[in-house]
């Protein structure tokens, strides 16, 4: 989330300059981004939405796809989207403070900049990028805005009852209480669904996949109400951030060093461990017959509790390494795509469907490329998106839709290019 200031001379809130910025919240959040582009890809290439299980599993990469996908969704499945959250909550707290500090009215601003996150967001879900989450976080922003005066301690309580159980809650009534099945309309995920998208993919139709995307987007996430299980987990999560933000903790890091490490030592063992369960249970129900029909709903559910645990697991050792003379070396990079977040996500929906649908100049390659590839691509596509950073904001104060996000919120536009002094 951008920070603010104000103009001393007018009173009128302006974005936080270059000089003020918590650096470790810019490279955790372009380390966040890495991980939603990664995720964001191999959800659109896997079985049952533009591919279907014969095409991948003929690969020749077959069996070394299935390790590296077991691997990724072991360490970051749903922990990168976690962190963003997170950020978002912290982000909004760090502007609310400063903005409350300056004496503007800091519940108007962040109103306008949450709608017109929202506007972005119906525009990228409707027309380009079907889970794209923008307008999830702008939703859940207001709700967060309408939160803002709870005490500390009551937002990390449900925050935190919301981040464990928001999302398992919604597993429970889909399991138990018929909620997946309720509309009588078929799976949208299953190998038949996908040929049709593919095959309007590979016709470059566009409009007709969009159509078929949207279908998927009612029947699962509207119809299936995963919208309120994300909603309530997304906020818990903001929620957590908030908290975090209020008590300072990310921007007073270098003298709560001991902290982060006690913290680290014992969530990140103990998230790996969670989730290596999970993960081993979804294993083996798909090996073999289960004989208990609910085992994919445990192991959903414990991968729902390993989340939130591993995500904080690796924002202590990012903050740890931020704070080391080698693991700032190493993570300075990233910082460059996290002050472009916004930038780089919509720009990141272009790349898959410019890789994985026949779209207009599309290579349409859902089908035809597995796992250990797809991460070969995203890892060289995204040090393109780190280098591309740096070389525009060398020369720009934003990314582009930053720029226009802060204009529209401020109602102003604020300076773009780099000032130099001769």
């Amino acid at each position: 989330m951008p920070q603010t200031h104000s103009n001393s001379a007018t009173g009128d809130a302006a974005p936080l300059e270059i000089g003020e910025r918590v650096v470790a919240l810019d490279v955790l959040r372009g380390v966040a981004l890495f991980g939603v582009f990664l995720l964001n890809m191999i959800a659109l290439a896997e079985p049952e939405v533009l591919a279907t299980s014969i095409q991948l599993d003929s690969l020749p990469t077959a069996h070394l796809d299935r390790i590296v996908l077991q691997l990724i969704n072991w360490l970051l499945l749903d922990k990168a989207n976690t962190l963003f959250a997170f950020l978002f909550g912290l982000g909004f707290a760090l502007q609310m403070q400063r903005l409350d500090a300056y004496g503007v009215d800091a519940v108007r601003i962040y109103r306008r900049r949450l709608t017109v996150l929202l506007l972005f967001g119906i525009v990228h879900v409707l027309f380009i990028w079907m889970w794209e989450i923008l307008h999830l976080y702008a939703l859940a922003g207001f709700a967060l805005l309408a939160l803002r005066n709870l005490r500390t301690r009551t937002l990390l309580i449900v925050g935190s009852v919301l981040t464990l159980f928001g999302r398992i809650a919604q597993e429970v009534f889909a399991e138990f209480g018929g909620l997946n099945t309720w509309h009588g309309l078929p799976t949208p995920y299953s190998d038949a669904a996908a040929s049709v998208r593919q095959a309007l993919s590979s016709a470059g139709d566009y409009v007709g996949l969009l159509r078929e995307t949207s279908r998927l987007n009612l029947i699962d996430y509207l119809l299936n109400a995963s919208i309120i299980g994300w909603f309530l987990y997304v906020l818990g999560r903001f929620m957590l951030g908030a908290w975090v933000g209020r008590r300072q903790w990310l921007q007073r890091a270098a003298d709560l060093l001991p902290g982060y490490r006690c913290v680290l030592r014992w969530t990140l063992p103990a998230g790996l461990l969670v989730e290596g369960i999970s993960r081993t249970i979804f294993i083996e129900a798909q090996q073999r017959a289960p004989s208990w029909e609910h085992w994919f709903f445990v192991g959903r559910v414990l991968h729902l509790l390993a989340v939130p645990v591993l995500a904080t697991g690796y924002l202590c050792a990012i903050v740890v390494a931020v704070h080391s003379i080698r693991g700032r070396r190493l993570l300075a990079p990233f910082a460059y795509s996290g002050r472009m977040a916004l930038t780089n996500y919509v720009a990141q929906s272009f790349f898959l469907g410019l890789v994985l649908t026949g779209i207009g100049p599309g290579a349409d390659l859902a089908g035809r490329m597995g796992v250990a590839t797809i991460l070969l691509l995203v890892i060289v596509a995204y040090l393109m998106q780190i280098l591309l950073s740096r070389w525009w904001l060398a020369r720009f104060c934003y990314g582009p839709l930053e720029w226009v996000w802060r204009g529209l919120t401020y109602g102003r536009w604020p300076p773009f290019t780099m000032h130099r002094s001769r």
